[in-house]
């Protein structure tokens, strides 16, 4: 009893001590990953992925959690938009963690690492050399670098060659928009949003290794690969199972049918327009300065920011970010420039363009998409229209 006191004030002063040097793992010591269910905020949605070091000899169980936003850099929404955003590893009791967890109901389940005293304390050597103050932040990403992509990229790098991925542990490959898509609803804001911002780079088939920034798949992946001649995860334990929640389905809050009624909108007022041969200049305005803005923001995530996923987005097509310079030459009573006549021709033909790189898959859109392009559509051929008929007269 006293030995194993002197063992765990050990640990406590070295861990706290901000030295380098960690307390030897006993032979009752295990090192597991963790794999967490889905939340309900949009930067849970995905799942998370931890380390658990537990000695019950040592009074040691911790979670090392590569997923923790580092508030302190500063600036973190500035960081966010811009693509520098840093995340930190976190070190906490496995108690804790797994009532947080618990308490936001999402389920739980632990693969045990087949691993010997020796690779355990290697391992728990490397992760607490990680957590020293200089080395636990990092630069996140969220296809290649996080709390997810960490659990696999720590082992290789404590292990190297002694681990062997299994890269046929896939019935299917995807895509990395697929992928984001297998954990989100499409007729979300969430899912909207992503489709809205990220680029065609998103649109190629993942790698088996790419694959691994979803924690299921890392969980997945555990369960056949190799540690030199055997099995490098032992069979999963679920810690916590979640229990079944009503789901709220009210179409009255989704995008979609906010879209449906701006383009019942549209289609109304176009036709009392073309019928009385009259333009209401509050809606066109409305209507370009909203497309104008949103490409704005395609703009500045594709050109402006080191987002690396960002780039090569033909929503800009449709979403052009001069139209919102445009919207105010809409609220002008007398007809329009020239010029102006053939920019609307310009848009239509860029939203065909948008629909033809769709059908060749170069870029998948998202279907909330296509009441959007009708009632652009429409909108832009009678405002043509309307201009070629007044200045005929």
């Amino acid at each position: 009893m006293k030995l194993t006191k002197f063992y765990c004030i050990l640990f406590l002063v070295y861990a706290f001590s901000g030295t380098s040097q960690t307390p030897g793992l006993s032979p009752l010591s295990k090192i597991s990953v963790l794999t967490c269910g889905p939340g309900t905020e949009l930067y849970s949605t995905f799942g998370h992925s931890a380390f658990r070091v537990e000695d019950p000899s040592l009074g040691i169980d911790v979670v090392y959690n590569y997923g923790v936003f580092d508030f302190e850099s500063g600036h973190f929404y500035w960081n966010f938009a811009k693509g520098r955003l840093n995340y930190t590893l976190a070190r906490q009791s496995f108690v804790r963690f797994l009532d947080e967890y618990k308490y936001e109901n999402r389920w739980v389940v632990e693969q045990t690492l087949n691993i010997s005293l020796v690779e355990r304390n290697t391992l728990f050597k490397f992760l607490e050399t990680n957590y020293l103050p200089e080395n636990r932040v990092y630069q996140y990403d969220f296809f290649y670098n996080n709390c997810s992509t960490k659990i696999w990229d720590v082992l290789q790098e404590s292990f190297n060659k002694k681990l062997v991925f299994d890269d046929k542990y896939l019935d299917h490959q995807y895509t990395f928009r697929q992928l984001i898509h297998q954990n989100l609803t499409t007729n979300s804001w969430s899912a909207f949003g992503i489709d809205l911002a990220l680029g065609s780079v998103i649109d190629r088939t993942a790698t088996p290794e790419e694959h691994l920034f979803l924690p299921n798949y890392v969980m997945r992946q555990l369960t056949t690969s190799k540690f030199e001649n055997h099995s490098l995860a032992l069979k999963k334990r679920v810690l916590y199972q979640s229990i079944p929640a009503k789901t709220s389905n009210n179409f009255l809050i989704t995008p979609l049918f906010f879209l449906l009624v701006f383009m019942g909108l549209t289609l109304t007022i176009t036709y009392f327009d073309y019928k009385n041969k009259t333009r209401r200049r509050w809606f066109d305005f409305t209507l370009f300065f909203i497309t104008g803005a949103a490409g704005l923001v395609i703009f500045f995530l594709w050109f402006m920011t080191d987002h690396i996923w960002t780039v090569a987005n033909y929503n800009i097509l449709w979403a052009f970010p001069l139209n919102i310079v445009i919207a105010f030459y809409m609220l002008q009573k007398s007809t329009f420039p020239a010029f102006l006549v053939k920019f609307i021709g310009a848009l239509l033909v860029m939203m065909l363009s948008t629909i033809i790189l769709w059908m060749l898959k170069v870029q998948i859109f998202s279907p909330l998409t296509i009441p959007i392009f009708i009632l652009l559509s429409i909108r832009y051929a009678f405002l043509v229209g309307h201009e070629k008929i007044l200045s005929l007269n």
